[in-house]
């Protein structure tokens, strides 16, 4: 590669800052959403960046933090699998660690983490949308091994939801590997529908009824965690809480207000009130359940 182009000048100011003392151990750099606007490149060129620094062993990705300067004492090692020994869940587990902290997972990047050629990699995964799912498997299975639900038709349908929520509170990027209208045969993730279809099964629910509650519910967990993850994104970005970020922007709502066409928004503005995703997944669900159990009679007359 040629000295000078522009993911390597771009890694050389960033290194500076770290060598330089300006960026310590700890401290995040610039995300590739930042290093897209302030150097005018592209976010591919940004993400090779981070990972040229990475490769260097200069910082690392820690779930929840983004990525950092690396500690001196943490000496950078690469544990390099004889491609022989390299299986499909070696595989998956370096790209779910990949996943943590970058917006996007790649063959090439989690060959890069294995020091393994990328082709190697298609001798056990078929390609990038196939580990995905491998991946979204594997999460779920973490928190499904040891699940027992309760036999309670609204016991069980809860549970289900907080262990869902759960796991994509650890995983922000699962809920855009699953879809609700295009869902791919993975065993642990079709556990969650079958424990859930049985609940409602068991009430002698048509499959309309049952396929219907099932999705809506399901839904509810993924359409928040999808905003899980996009926080989690804006959050390395701009340094702030959503509260903080709202907070820079409630001027605008209200010289918009101000207008007089807005009587109820200009109310809301002037309340405390605090966006907490945890308790609308809270609140949802409550809504959900107590619909599906007032209407359980009209439902079992059909």
């Amino acid at each position: 590669m040629e000295r000078g182009t522009p993911y390597q000048r771009i890694a050389a100011e960033i290194r500076d800052r770290i060598t330089s003392g300006r960026l310590r151990p700890g401290d995040r750099i610039p995300s590739t959403r930042q290093i897209s606007r302030d150097w005018g490149v592209a976010m591919a060129t940004a993400s090779k960046v981070i990972a040229a620094l990475r490769d260097e062993g200069r910082v690392e990705t820690r779930p929840g933090a983004g990525t950092v300067v690396r500690s001196a004492d943490r000496a950078f090692t690469r544990a390099v699998p004889r491609e022989r020994d390299l299986g499909r869940d070696q595989i998956v587990r370096a790209a779910i660690t990949i996943a943590e902290g970058m917006p996007a997972v790649s063959m090439r990047r989690v060959a890069t983490d294995l020091g393994v050629a990328t082709m190697s990699l298609y001798r056990h995964v078929s390609g990038k949308d196939d580990l995905l799912l491998y991946m979204a498997d594997a999460v779920v299975a973490d928190e499904t091994l040891s699940a027992r639900p309760p036999a309670h038709w609204r016991e069980c349908l809860e549970f289900l939801a907080r262990l869902f929520w759960t796991t994509c509170r650890r995983h922000p990027w699962l809920a855009e590997v699953i879809s609700v209208t295009r869902p791919r045969a993975a065993p642990n993730l079709m556990l969650y529908s079958e424990w859930s279809l049985t609940a409602l099964r068991g009430l002698g629910l048509g499959v309309d009824d049952m396929m219907y509650i099932h999705l809506n519910l399901f839904g509810h967990v993924r359409g928040l965690a999808l905003a899980l993850q996009t926080e989690a994104g804006e959050r390395q970005d701009t340094g702030m809480t959503n509260n903080e970020w709202m907070e820079t922007q409630l001027a605008a709502f209200r010289e918009i207000v101000a207008s007089g066409r807005y009587p109820t928004m200009e109310y809301v503005v002037t309340q405390d009130f605090e966006q907490d995703l945890d308790v609308m997944f809270e609140f949802g669900l409550r809504l959900l359940l107590d619909g599906v159990e007032q209407r359980l009679p009209l439902l079992a007359e059909r």
